[in-house]
């Protein structure tokens, strides 16, 4: 079998707005439910976006795993991870779809998951998974409102010696979220936006 050559820098960034485009028409096929809704922080929307039903399909979860290794690749912090994660249970599939896509890719990265609260047996551990301790990582998520969940995983990563390189979501509302976490010093990526579904 003859070795394909490594994607010119043009054929990879034809293949990264393809994988977006597809994603997207996943999205807005899957995920937007239109409608008046109350969101969780009591606020009124046109529209409800439901990203589990993006991150738990088959069709799916590898472009998610795709949009965000070329984020964190486009922000030159792929080479400098070891592990990606987040707050069950929404950031779960987003860091398990990572970790595959990263082996794919040639690039293994690990994956963990942070409970809410510490187990009350065993070994009480808040942050599941390989050990964090002294590790690089990113704290990811699905899609972020206010910024609080991912905040709450970045709080136990760092109680557990991670060191957290940034934040990482797949999908904002731009709601506050970015300016949330980022006034606490770490920055903040964004695969995609409502904007970009037409939705803003």
């Amino acid at each position: 079998m003859v070795a394909r050559p490594p994607p010119t820098r043009l054929e990879a960034m034809t293949d990264s707005a393809d994988t977006r485009r597809q994603l997207l028409d996943l999205i807005d096929e899957l995920a937007v439910v239109r409608g008046k809704v109350t969101l969780s922080s009591g606020r009124e929307a046109d529209y409800y976006l439901d990203l589990r039903r993006v991150t738990l399909d088959h069709r799916s979860a590898p472009l998610i795993g795709d949009v965000v290794l070329d984020l964190l690749e486009s922000e030159g912090l792929l080479g400098g991870i070891d592990a990606v994660g987040g707050l069950t249970m929404g950031a779960d599939p987003v860091g398990t779809a990572v970790m595959h896509r990263s082996v794919v890719r040639g690039r293994p990265l690990d994956s963990f998951v942070v409970r809410k609260e510490a187990k009350k047996h065993g070994m009480s551990r808040r942050v599941e998974g390989p050990e964090v301790k002294g590790k690089r990582v990113i704290a990811v998520e699905d899609t972020s409102t206010t910024g609080g969940s991912v905040l709450t995983a970045v709080d136990a990563l760092r109680e557990a010696g991670a060191e957290v390189v940034a934040v990482a979501v797949v999908m904002d509302r731009d709601t506050g979220a970015k300016e949330r976490v980022e006034a606490t010093g770490i920055p903040y990526l964004t695969a995609l936006t409502t904007a970009d579904l037409g939705l803003d």
